[in-house]
């Protein structure tokens, strides 16, 4: 079953968030991860979020998000991230 990682993003420092991104991109093929919203433009439809920037990643299963997660790829990103950032982050399977 398919599964998500959707997250929420408060960038604070522009600058460095690029190397973010393009550190991200790389540590996720070895996870069959993929892109499927990347910081397009957001509307509030309901409700009074007023969402910074949204990113949303497909795994074929929550393992493997997990496991690109905590991985050693990922972990140089994920460093720079919470440096740069305040995230809010979930783990949503598909049907």
């Amino acid at each position: 079953m398919a599964a998500y990682i959707i997250v929420e993003v408060d960038v604070h420092n522009p600058k460095e968030y690029e190397d973010y991104k393009k550190l991200t991109t790389a540590s996720l093929s070895g996870y069959n991860g993929k892109f499927i919203v990347r910081g397009g433009a957001t509307e509030t439809l309901e409700g009074g979020w007023q969402a910074k920037r949204i990113v949303v990643l497909e795994f074929p299963n929550k393992e493997l998000a997990k496991q690109w997660w905590s991985s050693e790829e990922y972990a140089p990103a994920k460093a720079l991230r919470q440096k740069n950032a305040t995230t809010k982050m979930i783990l949503v399977e598909g049907v």
